[in-house]
């Protein structure tokens, strides 16, 4: 379904306002694309006029998307007409018709410790050996190792601060002293004055020039192509918190 944004003074109206609605309840800006984009979706469906629907006609748009998209995207647009309704529209929800995903327990793949030192030694690109093996012994999320900085490391304490965790919430996890050594001698290859991880786009050399830190499609990308190159059949991403934490009891010991 086509989500591009609909040329109609009407739409552009409701839709500046859930915009800025969604930046006033300080949601993360993925979370804000993902609403935002849902409703850019709607508005093509339904030619614009978004804040006149029927329940059959949401029951008809929710079975379509359905039709071509997965669960995933009809929860992200459930959730983002939701929120549009009751902070735009002011209208109660529960006036909606209820859409029901199924929830599905996935139990995570887990890499052994033999097959992390693999990981580790089969990526040849410094910048994403160290970001592997930064994530694996804290245990943290793909989003959360991108988005670390040279202030949120504490060597006095042994913890690095994550900022803006799941939930809009910072926690503190425990830094191995082999991570802090890993982590300063790649800093001393970059020198960037905040970015632990900086754009490769100007290599290690000019990397303290970056303006952004590593591409999440290209640290997914490099992932991907180490585990098909070593023949690991387990899926890997997205990263995730159990996986993670397990693989980091290893990386300590």
């Amino acid at each position: 379904m086509n989500c591009t944004m609909p040329n109609d003074p009407h739409f552009s109206k409701y839709y500046q306002k859930h915009l800025k609605c969604l930046k006033l309840n300080g949601l993360r800006p993925k979370t804000i694309d993902a609403y935002t984009r849902a409703i850019r979706r709607i508005g093509n469906y339904f030619d614009c006029p978004i804040d006149t629907l029927s329940s059959d006609q949401l029951l008809d748009y929710f079975h379509d998307l359905l039709e071509c998209r997965s669960w995933s995207a009809v929860k992200l647009d459930l959730y983002g007409l939701k929120f549009f309704y009751t902070h735009v529209l002011e209208r109660a929800w529960s006036d909606l018709p209820l859409v029901k995903p199924p929830q599905n327990t996935r139990i995570p793949d887990i890499l052994s410790h033999d097959q992390l030192t693999q990981l580790f030694a089969a990526t040849t690109i410094t910048s994403y050996k160290v970001f592997f093996f930064t994530i694996y012994s804290m245990g943290l999320r793909l989003g959360e190792g991108i988005g670390l900085t040279t202030g949120d490391i504490d060597a006095t304490t042994m913890r690095v601060h994550i900022r803006n965790a799941k939930g809009n919430k910072d926690r503190l996890v425990p830094l191995p002293q082999k991570t802090l050594a890993v982590l300063r001698s790649f800093w001393a290859l970059h020198k960037h004055p905040r970015f632990l991880f900086p754009s490769r786009k100007r290599g290690l050399k000019h990397a303290r020039l970056a303006d952004r830190p590593l591409d999440m499609g290209g640290i997914q990308g490099a992932m991907k192509a180490v585990v098909t190159q070593l023949g690991i059949k387990k899926n890997l991403m997205p990263f995730s918190e159990a996986q993670l934490c397990h693989a980091s009891a290893g990386s300590r010991c």
